[in-house]
């Protein structure tokens, strides 16, 4: 009705309104009869519609403000089914964030400019947590099966020791094994419980500093406190003042999983990044 009655005010006449909104003429005079039967009072001066009462153009300001705000409330449902609004919610491991997601973010924020990202990064345990708590609808991280959730491997990398360019254990390396880590200070973290060689157990009974965040290890290392055990990608290439030394005596890797809820249960939004992470040609090491 109401835009039955715009149309007409905007034309100045059925015939024009009855165009505009492809309806007959006669459905388009009983609509607008029905309407100031509702109001109870005539909304136009004359038969031919060509000029509004008083009543009728406080009407129409009161028909513009609803229609308009109407007509973007369907465009916000309509952006949110296409995924071109919305907000994702991410928890991810430091150098999930600092590798893997900037090509991906950059991709998926130009295909949908209308979605809003927050990205956390986080030990693999508070990425945990955080899908648990439902704080965050997509998690990449070392976790195990989580009861309710769908999870798929992005990728893998190698453990290796991380030291100060300058330590000993830098200089020869390939010829050591985990006997040599022994006697050296060893910074302990979350994701040395990957390790179960035989020969490292001595090593992590042996530390006295166990730290969760990889920017404050890398920072302990540098200092000299000690040295430390890391996938491969948490060690950036600019790092120029650390080395990583591949391990030689383990097949171990670290593998990281994106974990999520059912994918009906996420947004468009949502569902959206996840398939650009899928498909994201994501850089591993294959030593």
């Amino acid at each position: 009705m109401l835009r039955c009655f715009r149309a007409v005010a905007d034309h100045g006449s059925l015939a024009d309104a009855a165009e505009v909104l492809g309806r007959t003429s006669s459905a388009v005079s009983m609509m607008l009869r029905q309407f100031e039967d509702h109001v109870g009072a005539p909304l136009f001066e004359s038969t031919r519609k060509s000029r509004l009462t008083p009543l009728g153009e406080l009407i129409l300001t009161e028909t513009n403000r609803e229609l308009s705000h109407f007509e973007r409330t369907v465009a916000a449902i309509e952006g949110l089914s296409r995924a071109e609004m919305g907000q994702v919610r991410l928890a991810v491991t430091p150098s999930v964030a600092q590798v893997v997601m900037p090509p991906i973010l950059q991709g998926y924020m130009q295909a949908h400019p209308g979605v809003g990202i927050d990205m956390r990064d986080t030990d693999s345990a508070s990425v945990q947590r955080e899908l648990t708590a439902e704080r965050a609808d997509i998690g990449m991280a070392s976790v195990g099966h989580m009861p309710g959730f769908e999870r798929h491997l992005i990728f893998t990398d190698r453990f290796g020791v991380v030291c100060p360019v300058d330590h000993p254990l830098a200089q020869n390396w390939a010829q050591l094994t985990w006997k040599d880590l022994e006697g050296v200070d060893f910074i302990a973290n979350g994701l040395c419980d990957f390790i179960t060689d035989e020969g490292f157990a001595p090593i992590m009974a042996a530390s006295r500093l166990n730290v969760l965040n990889t920017a404050s290890i890398l920072s302990l290392v540098r200092g000299g406190v000690g040295v430390t055990l890391l996938p491969e990608l948490a060690v950036l290439p600019e790092f120029l003042d650390l080395k990583f030394l591949p391990l030689v005596d383990t097949s171990a890797r670290r593998e990281v999983w994106m974990v999520t809820p059912p994918s009906h249960m996420l947004t468009p939004a949502a569902q959206a990044l996840t398939r650009a992470i899928l498909n994201a040609n994501i850089p591993v090491t294959h030593g």
